[in-house]
């Protein structure tokens, strides 16, 4: 069995990656998608996404990564796609499942799926473009909004060269609404000869327990389930061989958010790092009431440097920055002790 991170532009980034990667249970994740429009990206764009390529396009914690494009023209992808593996890129993924509308109006995306030959032009070019040794994936929706194609999808995606596909049990307009239709998952994986991933409202174990009975996938893909719940792969990874491991206490997690922290401190601007803590914050707060305290406080604060109180690393990070330490005054304002105590 092989447990994928997903791929969750605007969320997923290097850093998290990091993170989420070092708890253990990940065999492999990929990148936000890198989007393709008509011109031949420069090497420091797909470094931008992509920085573990400087590593050997792997984690800190030797997780291999995989390169996502997104876009439509076969020729441009398949191009940029060549540039990729000659930066490092182990596999190259094709997006064909984002729900987005600004994605999906600029032909990008879960649109795709109403073209199945276009799809299969798209993996043709790609891998008719990158070395025989490199492999070509793809993720896909059951459809734009029905699940009536998702057969001719997914054979258009194998015929064209894909050696594994996703499949994110729901249509475009079902967004992330569940529930996830694992039925057919089952049915794509009759219909193609490579192996098929299963994704969608895995939360839990008895999620993973239920979704394997219905669809038989060995394989899947976490996203917003491993995000909120850390060691989710790590628990399912045990659970496939019979064990039962102990869930992971906040006192385990905080380290964790506190590193996210200091990343994102220093990799984004005071004016962005913020929002990105809230929304891994937000989505902690499903599993861990720590969390949801926490998120209470930090919901409408916008200073870093009282951010940093209140995950306990005011001091590291002044010092980091060359900033003024702060950290009693920042302390008194926003009463960081009640936020830790737990």
């Amino acid at each position: 069995m092989q447990i994928a991170l997903a791929p969750m532009e605007g969320l997923v980034d290097d850093i998290l990656r990091d993170v989420l990667t070092r708890v253990g249970g990940v065999d492999w994740c990929v990148t936000e998608f890198i989007r393709v429009n008509d011109r031949l990206l420069p090497p420091t764009y797909f470094r931008k996404f992509a920085p573990e390529l400087a590593h050997g396009s792997r984690t800190r914690a030797g997780t291999p990564m995989r390169l996502q494009l997104l876009g439509s023209d076969p020729a441009c992808l398949a191009e940029n796609a060549a540039l990729a593996c000659v930066l490092g890129a182990p596999v190259i993924d094709l997006n064909f499942g984002c729900p987005a509308k600004t994605v999906n109006r600029s032909r990008g995306g879960a649109v795709l799926l109403k073209e199945p030959q276009l799809l299969h032009a798209i993996v043709r070019e790609v891998r008719r473009a990158v070395p025989a040794g490199i492999p070509v994936t793809a993720k896909m929706r059951l459809g734009y909004d029905s699940p009536d194609g998702a057969i001719d999808c997914a054979r258009a995606l194998a015929d064209g060269g894909a050696s594994q596909i996703v499949v994110h049990a729901r249509t475009k307009m079902d967004g992330y609404k569940p529930p996830a239709h694992w039925e057919w998952i089952a049915r794509v994986q009759e219909a193609v000869n490579i192996e098929v991933y299963a994704n969608g409202e895995i939360w839990s174990v008895d999620d993973w327990r239920r979704c394997r009975a219905i669809c038989g996938a060995e394989n899947i893909m976490l996203g917003r389930g491993l995000i909120s719940r850390p060691d989710l792969a790590r628990q399912i990874a045990a659970a496939r061989k019979g064990l039962d491991l102990q869930p992971m206490g906040w006192s385990e997690l905080l380290p964790l958010l506190q590193d996210f922290w200091r990343q994102s401190r220093r990799k984004m601007a005071p004016q962005y790092a913020p929002g990105r803590l809230k929304q891994w914050l937000a989505l902690l707060t499903r599993n861990y009431p720590e969390a949801t305290a926490l998120f209470a406080q930090v919901r409408g604060e916008r200073d870093c440097i009282k951010l940093d109180a209140l995950l306990g690393v005011e001091r590291v990070m002044n010092a980091e920055n060359g900033l003024p330490v702060r950290a009693d005054q920042a302390r008194a304002e926003i009463g960081t002790e009640a936020a830790l105590a737990s």
